[in-house]
Formats: C-alpha cells, sequence, structure tokens
C-alpha cells in the first residue's frame, strides 16, 4: 500500500529544550518508510530561542519549515496557520513537548487509509495533573455539542486528515479557533486509535486550568446555540412556575379569602426571576461580544518570518 505524502505541523512555544529530538525523531520516522514529507514548525510568539532553533534545525533539512508569529496567539490558531501552508495530501498535527511519539504517525496514516476523513490518536492514559484532566474534560463536553458525544470523546491534539477537509473552513476569520469543530465543517468520518502519550522531558504545560476553561467556553458560544437554548429553556421553566405561582395565589384568594401570607415567599420569588434574566443576559452579552469581534476582523494569526522554502519534502 503507497503511503500518502505528510505535512506534519507543530506549533512551538518555549520549547527549545525539545525541538532537536522532535526533528531527529521524524526525520527517522518518515525516511525509514519513505514517505515524501515536510514538518512546518509555527512558533507562537516563543520568549525563549524556539525561533533561532528552528531556524538551525532547517539549516540543511529542506524537508523542514519554520513560520514565526507576531504574538502568541494560542495553540488552535497556530495550528491554522501551519494547516494552510501545508502541501501534501495528509496533514498530521502534534504537540512540541515530545508527549506525541513521532513514532506512532505511520499508524495514524494506516488507518486513515481505511476511509476515514480524520483520525485521532487518543491517549491510553492522560499524562497530566487532576485539575488539567478535569478541564479536559470540560473541553470534550463543549465539544460535544457540535461534534458528538462520540467524536468528542476520542479529541486529541495528535491527529491526521485529509488536506480536502481544510476546503471547509478555508475562508475561516476569526480570532477564536478550535480546529476539531472546524473539521466538523467538512466531514463525518472520524476515527480515533489508542496511541502511548508520554509525560513532557522537559519544560511545563502552558495549557493551565484557566486558560482550558476558558477556551471550553470560547467553543460552546463560539461555535454552538446551545446556551442561547439553556437560557430559552430556562425562562419558559421560570415562566410556567410563575403561572403556577399566580395560579396558587388566586385560587387561595377564592378559596380561603386571604393572600399568601409573608414577605420571604415574595422575595425569594422576585430573586429567582432576577437571577434567570440576568443569566439569560450574560449569555446574549457574550454572544453579542462575539459578533462584534467578528466585525472587527481580528485575524486569527499575522506572520511576521518564515525560513526559506525548500523542497518541502524528503528525497527517496
Amino acid at each position: 500500500m503507497t503511503m500518502p505524502t505528510c505535512s506534519v505541523v507543530i506549533p512551538v512555544f518555549n520549547s527549545q529544550e525539545t525541538l532537536s529530538e522532535l526533528v531527529n525523531r521524524l526525520e527517522g520516522v518518515f525516511s525509514s518508510r519513505a514517505i515524501p514529507f515536510e514538518a512546518i514548525f509555527v512558533d507562537d510568539g516563543s520568549q525563549d530561542r524556539s525561533w533561532e532553533c528552528i531556524c538551525q534545525l532547517a539549516t540543511g533539512r529542506p524537508w523542514m519549515r519554520g513560520i514565526c508569529l507576531m504574538r502568541n496567539y494560542g495553540q488552535h490558531n497556530a495550528l491554522l496557520c501551519g494547516i494552510r501552508s501545508a502541501v501534501h495530501e495528509v496533514i498530521v498535527t502534534m504537540d512540541d513537548d515530545l508527549q506525541h511519539p513521532p513514532e506512532e504517525i505511520p499508524r495514524l496514516l494506516d488507518k486513515l487509509a481505511e476511509g476515514y476523513d480524520v483520525v485521532y490518536g487518543r491517549p491510553l492514559q492522560e499524562q497530566h495533573g487532576i485539575w488539567r484532566d478535569l478541564a479536559s474534560r470540560f473541553t470534550k463536553l463543549a465539544l460535544q455539542s457540535a461534534m458528538g458525544d462520540r467524536t468528542a470523546s476520542e479529541v486529541s491534539a495528535f491527529r491526521a486528515f485529509r488536506s480536502t477537509v481544510r476546503n471547509a473552513f478555508a475562508n475561516y476569520q476569526s480570532s477564536h479557533v478550535s480546529i476539531d469543530v472546524l473539521l466538523t465543517w467538512g466531514t463525518t468520518r472520524f476515527s480515533s486509535i489508542p496511541v502511548q502519550h508520554f509525560p513532557r522531558p522537559a519544560g511545563t504545560s502552558q495549557y493551565t486550568f484557566r486558560k482550558l476553561i476558558s477556551h471550553a467556553l470560547n467553543m460552546i458560544t463560539g461555535y454552538s446555540i446551545l446556551p442561547l437554548q439553556l437560557a430559552s429553556l430556562m425562562g419558559f421553566s421560570f415562566a410556567l412556575f410563575g403561572l403556577l405561582v399566580l395560579v396558587y395565589v388566586v385560587g387561595r384568594y377564592l378559596i380561603q379569602g386571604g393572600s399568601v401570607p409573608g414577605f420571604p415567599f415574595l422575595a425569594s420569588t422576585i430573586a429567582i426571576f432576577s437571577g434567570v434574566q440576568l443569566f439569560a443576559l450574560g449569555i446574549i452579552g457574550e454572544y453579542l461580544a462575539r459578533m462584534h469581534f467578528r466585525l472587527m476582523e481580528r485575524p486569527s494569526y499575522v506572520v511576521s518570518d518564515e525560513t526559506a522554502t525548500a523542497g518541502a519534502e524528503l528525497p527517496v
């Protein structure tokens, strides 16, 4: 079976200590399988010497390219930049910290050849702390409304997909990006395989609990109307509750000739309705904010520098 040509896109942030080993392992994997490929390293505003390392490593390696962004835009924005620059049939995305083993890439390609458009390398065991794992689960819950339960549970940053899928989001312009949701715009043929994820050999993860929760909220309000539906449901439910309270008050008055005594009952009812109104207004405000940012036409990323473009494939 002929393996497809492959573009590997890797967002980079403060990873100068792992880049050299990652490049060597990528070269070893693809040269052993004789697969024409390119590797695109997108420096997402690193504060260390990552960009210098990319430039040095790209020297003498025609299959390696580097793209430097103006500032830190976020992992998914950097991925979008690299994905749009890819030239081969299949695009593989992976992290820069060696948690995703390059040696597993051929397995992703083999699974993709079975007729799928997107294949995730789901971890056998998460290599994060309790708070990061909790935030990751919340993120996957947020993805369910846009991707479906089964696909969302298998999502990973280690993925392979056909380059034709990106045509579905070729014109996407927004500062809020979720690659996994964008992939659902182009296909429903998803699959996954279990792969071993390893602990970071150096440095610490830049994805904090707060950033993951923020990312999940951006996804659920940027790509789904579920919160608006929830606000509508709550508004209807409490309107029905208010109607039942009114029926109870009027009925008691007609039957017993007296009203419901006590200020606490009235105050708590007003508080409930006020809280629901503020909650619904908050959700509407989130959507208005997204619309405001879209109208501003803020770019997903801005490139400041690139390494020299070469042959972008490994001689076979």
